[in-house]
């Protein structure tokens, strides 16, 4: 198994309309396309106006499949084009689970 954990930095003030956004309209769109949300966080400690989400894939070929489905899909392109605008950066990164990590 392998974590995505994706970051989005966004403008400041934005977070509230980012999550409101996402909590009505994108995770319907998502969950059913990448499967496995472990999370999805803010951060209150630290560089702040970001929120972070897990998602579990079996390895890289799942994920760039399941990826790959969820941006042909019409409805996840209008969704993007309501949230790029709120977003400042992004940074994606792929965790592998120790020997010894509950999450294999």
């Amino acid at each position: 198994m392998i974590v995505e954990q994706r970051t989005y930095t966004l403008h400041p003030g934005k977070l509230p309309q980012f999550l409101d956004l996402v909590g009505k309209r994108g995770l319907a769109i998502q969950t059913p396309v990448l499967g496995n949300l472990i999370g999805y966080f803010t951060v209150d400690i630290g560089e702040l106006n970001q929120a972070v989400h897990l998602w579990g894939f079996a390895d890289l070929a799942e994920r760039e499949d399941r990826r790959g489905q969820l941006a042909a899909m019409a409805e996840w392109q209008e969704f993007a084009q309501l949230v790029l605008p709120l977003i400042q950066g992004m940074k994606t990164q792929i965790l592998k689970p120790t020997g010894f990590s509950p999450i294999r």
